[in-house]
């Protein structure tokens, strides 16, 4: 299906289901709370203006639409909690940030949304975009501009002068062009910088705690903000009820980040007995972005791959590690939630995700829960999606077979409901 033809199939199916505000989803296997487990069968979930009215025993209908799913395996809603929905890396990077406007990132993450909410990720935590592109995708999703999941949005990252989230390997006089306001220095400068985005708009704070693989630095993956900065940005954040996830791959910096009360980690890689305690004490999550570290190894073995010199060798020092840094998170039974960094695996393929997480430990179901009541709790909006449960938004997926015994299945989303809106139809 073309990129324009997605658009108007969901619009179509906006202006079909405005009409009918009752559905009637007979469903013959139904996961609707994760954090239990237990498959229903032959069940009908009535949804009334976008949100899950109930779930009755049988296949029942009435004055709506009946949607037949009795061959499905059906699920709530997937929440991806690390994308980038405004681009996807590859070798014009470098050129794309000094030649693409807000509008023209706002573009494309309209085609990106689209493309993830058709994988069947009906919320997601985008973590790092310019503001005013994913601020204007989020607020024009949720008006029903256009189709997308649900986007709980940091905006900027906050990084320290100098630091990842800076513009690095340009003109002097073309940094200043193109540098964001998301840099600072000194614990005073870093709680005016929270103050600020919160300001802007942002749902969330991100900030780079340490180095990152694909940056175009020798810097490494080492801690980058000073301890009173960290306390600073956490403290602030918190005081305006945000939370503050940090991307983080060095022990130092896991543990620092961890230390001054951010409520998760992004990646983790070295994270260490000390780390896990901190985890632990902290009630902090985990988002291990398996995807993303078995993505950055295939573009450093490839020998006519885009990565710059230092990207590559960062690349092929973390990219390898992060599926055993899930491993032992898992095993030491820290909390996960669900997160992919797409953007660097392409958008719309995040239910690999799933895959590389039993790779890591998790059964099936523990993955599934991942992707669903523990992202939703990690995020805040338990009250609003991660199961079907009345009252909550009808945020609905199916499969054809059985992912708590094949997770492959989720590779292959059959039918997307998204508040009460259809955008995937097996009858189609």
């Amino acid at each position: 299906m073309s990129r324009v033809s997605i658009f108007f199939y969901a619009a179509a199916f906006f202006a079909a289901t405005a009409l009918a505000d009752v559905s009637y989803i007979h469903a013959g296997r139904v996961l609707a709370d994760p954090a239990n487990g237990r498959v229903l069968t032959n069940q009908t979930i009535v949804v009334r203006d976008g949100r899950v009215a109930e779930l009755r025993e049988g296949f029942v209908d009435g004055p709506g639409r009946v949607i037949d799913l009795r061959k499905k395996f059906v699920l709530p809603g997937l929440i991806d909690s690390h994308v980038h929905l405004c681009h996807e890396n590859g070798p014009h990077d470098r050129m794309n940030r000094v030649t693409l406007t807000a509008a023209d990132w706002a573009i494309q993450g309209a085609r990106f949304a689209a493309t993830t909410l058709r994988a069947g990720f009906t919320t997601v935590a985008n973590l790092g975009d310019e503001n005013d592109a994913i601020f204007a995708l989020r607020d024009g999703i949720e008006r029903g501009d256009v189709p997308g999941p649900r986007i709980i949005a940091a905006g900027h990252v906050l990084s320290p002068h100098g630091g990842d989230g800076d513009v690095h390997d340009y003109r002097p006089d073309v940094e200043v062009t193109i540098r964001r306001e998301n840099l600072c220095s000194g614990a005073d400068d870093c709680r005016r910088l929270v103050r600020n985005q919160i300001q802007r708009g942002a749902d969330i704070i991100k900030i780079v705690a340490t180095g990152s693989v694909l940056a175009d630095v020798a810097q490494g993956v080492g801690l980058q903000f000073t301890d009173a900065e960290l306390q600073a940005i956490v403290e602030t954040a918190h005081g305006m009820g945000r939370r503050v996830t940090a991307h983080a791959h060095s022990t130092e910096g896991v543990n620092a980040a961890l230390r001054a009360g951010v409520d998760s980690i992004e990646h983790g890689t070295f994270l260490d007995a000390e780390s896990i305690e901190l985890f632990k004490a902290n009630g902090a999550y985990l988002v291990p972005t398996l995807l993303a570290g078995a993505t950055v190894t295939e573009w450093a073995n490839d020998p006519n791959g885009f990565l710059s010199a230092p990207a590559r060798a960062k690349a092929l020092d973390v990219g390898p590690k992060m599926l055993d840094a899930g491993r032992r998170a898992h095993a030491a039974g820290l909390k996960i939630a669900f997160g992919t960094d797409a953007s660097v695996a392409r958008h719309g393929t995040n239910a690999r995700e799933f895959s590389l997480l039993v790779q890591a430990g998790l059964t099936p179901l523990q993955s599934i829960r991942a992707a669903t009541v523990g992202a939703a709790d990690h995020l805040g909006v338990s009250q609003r999606v991660g199961s079907l449960a009345p009252g909550k938004a009808a945020d609905i997926v199916a499969v054809d077979g059985d992912p708590l015994t094949a997770i492959g299945e989720l590779e292959r989303i059959r039918f997307v409901m998204k508040g009460g809106v259809v955008y995937v139809d097996p009858r189609n």
